[in-house]
């Protein structure tokens, strides 16, 4: 049986949650034998990832037990109608058995576009959903984060910490998560972005505990699967820690 989203976080909160990228069925099937918690699905990786058809999610959804996120994004900017697309795909990928969600949208002056955030969400109707990567692109990570707070659905947000990456971001990761609590600072913060097993024992140790890989998944390049050895391997490691 499908976890709940209730049940997600209560049977996962005594381990760190593992969350892997998957493109397809055969991705989300070795993503589950490896031990993730969860996946983001989405397609076009060379685009940073965009909005999957509504058939996969459909068959990763009858495929694996475990809970899945889908991508609500069409392209790296908007044009004209993109809401309007975005909330219709966001109710077909709902029946097709979708009921959790990323997004995450700025304006050209590196601000969130509170709008655009407003307009999807409304579609989700109080589905949780994660705020991706656009906050890394911010210019003021701190304002982003106390304009959407209290925004409905959202409970995580999916940083490195900066654009560049976890090498690079680590400082203000281990600072934002000091700040759990805080308006604007109850969200999960779910690490990924050129996450390497050698940042963890910083990270658990800081009490982050939700981690998100793709590449790392995939010891043959986004050309190849997900591979349940290499999942595997990181979630003993991170039971270990």
């Amino acid at each position: 049986m499908r976890l709940t989203n209730a049940d997600e976080w209560g049977v996962m909160s005594k381990r760190a949650v593992l969350e892997v990228i998957a493109l397809d069925v055969e991705d989300a099937v070795a993503a589950q034998a490896g031990g993730a918690d969860r996946l983001e699905v989405i397609t076009d990786i060379a685009a940073d990832g965009l909005t999957p058809p509504a058939g996969t999610v459909t068959a990763i959804h009858a495929a694996v037990d475990i809970p899945m996120r889908v991508m609500l994004r069409l392209t790296d900017g908007f044009e004209a109608g993109d809401l309007d697309r975005l909330a219709g795909l966001a109710h077909e990928l709902r029946g097709a058995g979708a009921d959790q969600f990323v997004l995450g949208f700025l304006d050209p002056h590196g601000e969130v576009d509170v709008y655009a955030v407003e307009r999807i969400a409304a579609a989700l109707d109080g589905c949780p959903w994660t705020f991706h990567r656009a906050i890394d692109h911010a210019a003021d990570r701190d304002a982003l984060r106390k304009q959407l707070d209290g925004m409905p659905g959202l409970d995580t947000y999916l940083t490195a910490g900066a654009a560049t990456g976890v090498d690079d971001g680590l400082p203000t990761l281990l600072a934002e998560a000091a700040r759990r609590g805080e308006p604007g600072y109850e969200q999960r913060i779910l690490v990924g972005g050129g996450l390497r097993l050698d940042h963890l024992p910083r990270l658990l140790a800081a009490g982050l505990d939700a981690f998100h890989i793709g590449g790392a998944a995939r010891p043959r390049g986004w050309d190849g699967p997900v591979c349940p050895a290499a999942v595997a391997r990181w979630r003993e490691v991170l039971d270990a820690g």
